[in-house]
């Protein structure tokens, strides 16, 4: 499939949701995806300069972290730097940055501050949509 495309909105807290969108943004980038992430309200800690303070197992899965050690699961910020290598494109959605009161350089380089309307306009060709 020619220009394939996949759109994905992260807009949960967590160290879970952070893993769902990486993984899912970097496997497609590795089979030749355009990939952007739209990251949102409690997403925005994903991407956030303090994102291994900030992020955290929802109650009941502290088990995962023995887990991902023990299968070798790359971190976090492992993830992020692969995405950015992949070009996975990054969108911290401007009006939760603002309403938040952060600014771009609470965030790890290689995000871009976005609308809902540049998501939208690389969204609306995608063939895959996913929202954690």
């Amino acid at each position: 499939m020619a220009n394939k495309k996949v759109a994905i909105i992260a807009s949960s807290p967590g160290l879970e949701t952070a893993y769902k969108a990486l993984n899912i943004a970097t496997a497609a980038a590795a089979l030749d995806a355009e990939v952007a992430i739209f990251f949102t309200f409690e997403g925005l800690s994903i991407i956030h300069k303090d994102a291994e303070q900030m992020l955290k197992l929802r109650p009941g899965n502290e088990g995962l972290a023995e887990g991902f050690k023990k299968v070798n699961v790359p971190t976090v910020p492992q993830l992020l730097d692969m995405a950015k290598e992949s070009g996975v494109r990054m969108i911290a959605c401007q009006m939760t940055v603002d309403v938040m009161g952060l600014e771009k350089d609470h965030f790890i380089d290689g995000v871009e501050l976005g609308g809902a309307a540049a998501f939208l306009d690389f969204a609306f060709d995608a063939q895959v949509t996913l929202n954690f």
